[in-house]
């Protein structure tokens, strides 16, 4: 399978893409605990059908330690009782953060609320840049169709 486009050798996407890597980089550096971090991209990209950032933060998230049954759980973190409740809570805003479509409402203020009792307001901001930046990813690669497969941990850091 090859991509539709070739952001790496397009003026336009190298100059955009320099400024996203700055954000991922500002996020990665946030306070928001980094296997938080992790789940949330992932659910994001599951959500989203993002088979290049399943593969990239399922891959980063295990080299970081993150166990295989947290991994495969992240798709149906509801039943499972392997995260803790504040991750939860930030899996529970990044789900409504990425269907605002689907519940015309965005995030509820109930979902806010349980987010904000376990994060401090830099961490939650964090959170809500995160979910943004992993949406933006996400259809950049869904769009153009990027393969997945081939990441290695740590590739894009």
């Amino acid at each position: 399978m090859d991509a539709r486009l070739n952001y790496f050798a397009s003026p336009t996407a190298g100059k955009a893409f320099k400024h996203l890597m700055s954000a991922g980089k500002a996020i990665k550096d946030s306070p928001l605990p980094a296997a938080t971090q992790e789940l949330v991209a992932l659910r994001v990209s599951q959500i989203n059908g993002c088979a290049v950032c399943i593969d990239m933060h399922t891959k980063d998230a295990a080299a970081a330690g993150e166990t295989s049954v947290r991994l495969h759980l992240v798709a149906a973190w509801r039943e499972a009782t392997v995260f803790t409740e504040a991750e939860r809570a930030a899996l529970e805003l990044a789900e409504q953060g990425t269907r605002i479509a689907d519940g015309a409402g965005g995030v509820s203020d109930e979902v806010w609320a349980a987010a904000a009792k376990h994060y401090e307001e830099e961490q939650l901001t964090s959170l809500v840049v995160l979910v943004s930046f992993m949406n933006t990813a996400n259809r950049l690669n869904v769009i153009a169709q990027q393969p997945a497969g081939s990441y290695e941990p740590g590739q894009f850091h």
